[in-house]
């Protein structure tokens, strides 16, 4: 039995690594697209919600009107965190941008006491801490600084905040709700926000040629589909600190693909920066995911009794 368990928890981590190595691969495929980072960002969305139906539909039955409404507000904030991430790539590089947009649980986790009085992790503070540290160490380490670097690291941070408003707006339905079905719903919310800023940006653009095709489809397969999917599969199945480390090792991949495809270099400083940051983070997020996994567990055993 216990040989089966370790068999069954090995494979789960090996599919949570393939899930974080394809979302990894999402600041690859903006830089490679010839579109506009807007308008790719909303291709990427354009294109998941009819492969994303399949997965959701036989549960799209038992949503409400305020179930509706609230996945496409969040879908709206998703839009934000999509728009400013990819043109974060525009200024910086890519192992900062994903680094940078993963600091949700910063946001997520005061806003969560202060709206739903949950209790905050008590490595949060030191977490913190360390993390603000690492971030000051990355920006000070940069091989080239220059304003523009600075401004992708801006934008970055801006899009983490996004992204915690989609989780924060979702927060109440993730309990009940499959994740394909938050992700379908709050596409609508998302393509239509891209759609409209991408007017009024950078115009809005149509991929002619498979050239500019192919890595729109690529960027909605691998990160919107197969990488969410499979992260959320695979999340509460192992060790919450694993799991906290596992999606930590994102920035890192990112930056190896980013050095073969671009010949994108981080200095010594930055890795030190990175690690660090990656530090105050994992202390944050492996205490806020056990916290929520105990709050699931005790949420089961009552609806048994």
């Amino acid at each position: 039995m216990k040989v089966i368990e370790r068999n069954n928890e090995s494979k789960d981590i090996i599919l949570e690594l393939v899930a974080i190595a394809f979302l990894a691969t999402g600041g690859i495929f903006v830089k490679l697209s010839p579109l506009s980072p807007i308008n790719t960002g909303f291709y990427r969305v354009l294109f998941s919600i009819p492969l994303l139906f399949p997965m959701a539909y036989k549960n799209l039955k038992y949503l409400t009107k305020k179930d509706i409404l609230i996945l496409f507000l969040a879908g709206c904030f998703l839009a934000g965190d999509v728009a400013l991430w990819n043109l974060s790539f525009s200024y910086t590089s890519v192992a900062n941008a994903n680094l940078l947009t993963n600091l949700t649980p910063f946001t997520v986790i005061p806003i969560s006491y202060f709206l739903f009085k949950e209790k905050i992790p008590k490595f949060f503070f030191v977490g913190t801490i360390i993390t603000l540290f690492g971030i000051y160490i990355l920006l000070g380490g940069k091989v080239s600084p220059n304003p523009s670097n600075y401004f992708g690291d801006f934008l970055a941070l801006c899009a983490s905040l996004f992204y915690a408003s989609f989780l924060l707006i979702s927060y109440r339905l993730r309990d009940r709700i499959e994740s394909s079905v938050i992700m379908f719903v709050s596409g609508f919310g998302s393509a239509l926000t891209l759609f409209i800023t991408a007017f009024f940006v950078e115009g809005n653009q149509i991929p002619h040629s498979l050239d500019q095709l192919w890595p729109l489809i690529g960027l909605t397969i691998c990160l919107q589909v197969i990488g969410h999917n499979l992260l959320a599969h695979c999340q509460g199945k192992i060790n919450v600190n694993l799991s906290a480390i596992i999606c930590l090792t994102q920035p890192a991949i990112a930056s190896v693909y980013s050095f073969f495809i671009f010949s994108e270099v981080i200095s010594v400083k930055e890795v030190c920066g990175i690690l660090i940051v990656m530090l105050g983070v994992y202390l944050v997020k492996a205490q806020y995911k056990k916290n929520t996994h105990l709050k699931q567990k005790k949420k089961a055993a009552i609806q048994k009794c």
